[in-house]
């Protein structure tokens, strides 16, 4: 397999606290990656500073064979990775299709100006279908619940055709029913080709939907490999246990 994501000595500190110290991993193109760890040990950070939300202190990042420098989001997003976060980002004064609309990468004035193709408003509508918010679609999307807020943040992603995705707790603070949704929609989305990495706190979804498995503690990898030798792994216990 090839590395379609390569992080190497990514570092970023805050005051005289290491939240990233010295991170290398990578994330092979057509799996779903997890990266989880203890509360504090740096996965968000690594996710901000991969993204361009956040410039690193020092180390590289490699994203399909080119190196990321001065990475900014919008281009990225251009190249083909782009990411969700804990707390869904959407446009609430715009309807859900226009959310999907804009984030294909048309301008509000294109949105406004009704310069939108058939074509591409149908794209957005088959979106919603897949995502089963059709019935939403005129909704402003601050009148949605906060589960279908992730979900169409979900389905925004991936109006730009993404090589990579990064989720950022994608499950947290859903129910079932809407983590059942998630974990479907991430299946199938990879069987398409979409690679994933994953930041996820729920155990049980990780162990089942994740391999491999990247563990982080104190801002440092400590252990990489399927889920079941996660599960037995000293480090891993220890860093979760507080031992």
């Amino acid at each position: 397999m090839t590395a379609l994501l390569e992080v190497e000595g990514l570092t970023k500190r805050f005051g005289g606290v290491a939240a990233v110290d010295d991170c290398s991993f990578s994330v092979e193109a057509g799996t779903i990656t997890a990266l989880i760890g203890p509360n504090g040990s740096g996965k968000t950070t690594a996710f901000n500073m991969i993204t361009g939300y956040l410039k690193q202190d020092s180390g590289t990042v490699r994203f399909d064979g080119g190196a990321v420098e001065r990475a900014r989001p919008a281009q990225l997003y251009r190249r083909g990775l782009s990411r969700t976060f804990q707390q869904a980002r959407i446009f609430p004064e715009l309807t859900a299709i226009e959310n999907l609309v804009v984030a294909a990468g048309f301008s509000w004035r294109d949105l406004f100006g009704r310069r939108v193709s058939k074509r591409d408003e149908e794209r957005a509508r088959r979106m919603l279908d897949e995502f089963r918010l059709s019935h939403l679609a005129d909704l402003p999307a601050g009148d949605l619940s906060y589960g279908q807020r992730k979900l169409l943040e979900f389905a925004a992603v991936l109006m730009s055709s993404p090589k990579l995705v990064l989720l950022d707790e994608p499950t947290a603070g859903v129910n079932p029913v809407m983590i059942d949704a998630m974990e479907r929609h991430i299946r199938e989305r990879n069987a398409a080709g979409v690679t994933f990495l994953i930041v996820e706190h729920d155990m049980q979804l990780v162990m089942r939907l994740c391999d491999p498995v990247i563990v982080l503690d104190q801002g440092a990898p400590i252990a990489f490999g399927p889920p079941a030798a996660i599960q037995t792994d000293e480090r891993v216990l220890e860093a979760y246990l507080g031992g």
